[in-house]
């Protein structure tokens, strides 16, 4: 809890651990806490109904589909991530996966261990440059990718209907739609965050409609693309492969019949990790809670800015002790 108690040093808070599973877990553990600094645990709105003093909720990390957004506006709970600490990290892994993948570094090194030395297998390969890599979200992560891929020449699309496209313009992106997108990329790199709206979004009619040879790539969520269909699309050999750093199910159960596909690279959810991200990320999550709690102010990173209708504190002005923490 180093970072954390850097952050939280006032004698007024306590840090309380807790390794939580159920909703009934967080209850019991949770239920007279101030505040909550949440990383699987599902908090419900079961949960935060049940919250007596709780005034603000932060995430270790980017997506906030744990928490119940609507039940803490409406209780007038702050909702906080950390959007911006993993940018080349998660940049860096969906860039490896893709090399990986198209170099058959996977292939070759198993090849090597079993005593083959012998080019041969990893027949074919093909030439990167002049390839389209498509992005399917174009917030920060895709951005930081997209800057690092076309020096390596690659054509760079995205699909994100809450981007303009001259946004995606001034970084010599065009923007497309979802089908487009699909129909044309060599490689299909998903970057969405995991919401009501695109779970599943990936499904049977995107994946139909991939060209012969598409790469899926995901260092998102898991369940952004239909599971299912994506094996039963590489089962039938009209996908040449995916390269995966998040499942639908985590950790990944034995029977999972994408273990056992030769065309298939998985990593265990490692895309956002390095040793100066993880303390990035658990620095500015206990920072939002001290944005409220001993600054009375809004997080810097509120994600559910309705609840200022509901909470009046005062606007944040982080800059200079995130700059001295982080």
């Amino acid at each position: 809890m180093r970072y954390e108690e850097q952050v939280l040093h006032s004698e007024q808070i306590e840090l309380v651990p807790a390794q939580c599973r159920t909703e009934e877990d967080v209850i019991a553990a949770c239920r007279d806490a101030d505040a909550l600094i949440n990383q699987y645990a599902p908090i419900s709105r079961k949960v935060i109904e049940r919250l007596e003093a709780c005034r603000v909720i932060t995430r270790y990390g980017v997506g906030v589909n744990t928490v119940d957004l609507p039940a803490a506006t409406e209780k007038g709970i702050c909702v906080a991530n950390v959007p911006d600490y993993c940018r080349d990290e998660v940049s860096d892994h969906a860039l490896a996966l893709m090399l990986a993948w198209t170099r058959k570094v996977t292939v070759a090194h198993q090849a090597v261990k079993s005593g083959c030395w012998d080019f041969k297998v990893t027949q074919p390969i093909v030439r990167l440059r002049g390839r389209t890599l498509g992005l399917v979200g174009f917030g920060n992560i895709p951005q930081v990718l997209a800057q690092k891929a076309k020096p390596l020449g690659l054509r760079v699309i995205a699909y994100d209907p809450y981007v303009p496209e001259a946004a995606a313009a001034a970084c010599g992106v065009k923007l497309v739609t979802l089908d487009e997108l699909c129909a044309s990329a060599y490689f299909i790199s998903v970057h969405a965050p995991l919401t009501q709206s695109t779970e599943g979004m990936i499904g049977e009619q995107q994946l139909a409609a991939l060209k012969a040879g598409a790469i899926v790539i995901n260092t998102s969520r898991g369940p952004v693309i239909d599971e299912r269909a994506m094996i039963e699309t590489l089962q039938a050999g009209r996908s040449a492969g995916a390269a995966l750093d998040v499942v639908e199910c985590e950790p990944i159960p034995p029977d999972n019949p994408l273990l056992a596909m030769e065309n298939v690279i998985l990593t265990p959810h490692v895309a956002w990790y390095s040793e100066e991200a993880a303390a990035e990320m658990r620095t500015k999550a206990a920072m939002g809670v001290a944005d409220v709690l001993l600054y009375g102010e809004y997080p810097k990173y509120l994600v559910n800015k309705e609840v200022k209708q509901r909470l009046h504190l005062k606007e944040c002005c982080p800059e200079n002790r995130y700059t001295a923490l982080v």
